[in-house]
């Protein structure tokens, strides 16, 4: 199976910025396990931004965007490190690709992309997936890499996209301030209804919501890809939603 894991901000790091050091620690081991059993992972890391933010001993993410994309390009560089590091301890190769809107929407440079990706994969290389945050202006002020989750999945044509943030999936209501809001486990069509459930952004250090969540499951479906969201929290569920289990919210994709 070719799965693409997002993971969100609230995931890799605490909310001073600083790395979470034991959750992507375990996160890495499963992801090499996963990869050892013969699935092929594509990581889409959000964190940049923020672990500029730490690194640079800030007490909160800048709002202005030279100073973000400053940040991006002093925290991407311990991103990979990171990576680097902890999959080469379980003998696996990483591969840094950054991506602006252009790069997808040009036809010749997406073509460009997916053959780099494709060519990684055969390989058995980790691709790292990230938006080109130092000079993609538009991205940082969008901060939607749920979106680009999305694109990564339809390019690499994946069988799964999994969104690993600081929600369990999506809810009947805001679950934060209604006792009552019930997990959806699955869907298989984005009604209004279900659009109208979205809410704003969520943690303070990363800037997605469950607006792009459901944008990123309907580019999803539209491809026939299966998308889940699920809590970051818990690296080891990969397991489980490996073997097929229930966990988070599944979006099916459309069967042709």
């Amino acid at each position: 199976m070719r799965i693409v894991v997002k993971l969100g901000t609230s995931t890799l790091t605490y909310a001073t910025g600083k790395l979470n050091i034991r959750r992507v620690e375990l996160l890495c081991k499963v992801v090499s396990d996963l990869k050892n059993a013969g699935h092929e992972l594509v990581l889409v890391s959000s964190g940049a931004i923020a672990m500029g933010v730490g690194k640079m001993n800030m007490v909160r993410r800048p709002e202005d965007i030279p100073t973000k994309q400053a940040l991006a390009a002093v925290g991407q560089c311990e991103l990979m490190y990171v990576y680097d590091k902890l999959f080469g301890e379980y003998r696996h190769t990483v591969a840094q690709v950054l991506l602006t809107g252009a790069d997808v929407e040009d036809s010749q440079r997406r073509e460009n992309f997916q053959n780099t990706l494709f060519r990684l994969l055969e390989l058995g290389v980790l691709p790292v997936i990230n938006e080109n945050d130092t000079v993609a202006t538009a991205e940082i002020a969008l901060g939607d890499n749920d979106t680009l989750g999305a694109v990564a999945a339809v390019n690499a044509r994946a069988d799964l996209l999994v969104l690993m943030s600081d929600i369990e999936g999506l809810y009947t209501a805001d679950p934060r301030h209604d006792p009552s809001a019930r997990l959806i486990p699955e869907v298989r069509e984005l009604t209004p209804e279900l659009l109208a459930l979205a809410g704003d952004a969520g943690s303070e250090m990363g800037t997605g919501g469950m607006v792009t969540k459901l944008r990123a499951a309907g580019m999803c479906m539209e491809a026939g890809c299966d998308m889940i969201i699920t809590n970051g929290q818990r690296p080891q569920d990969l397991y489980r939603i490996a073997a097929g289990e229930s966990v988070g919210t599944r979006f099916y994709g459309k069967r042709r």
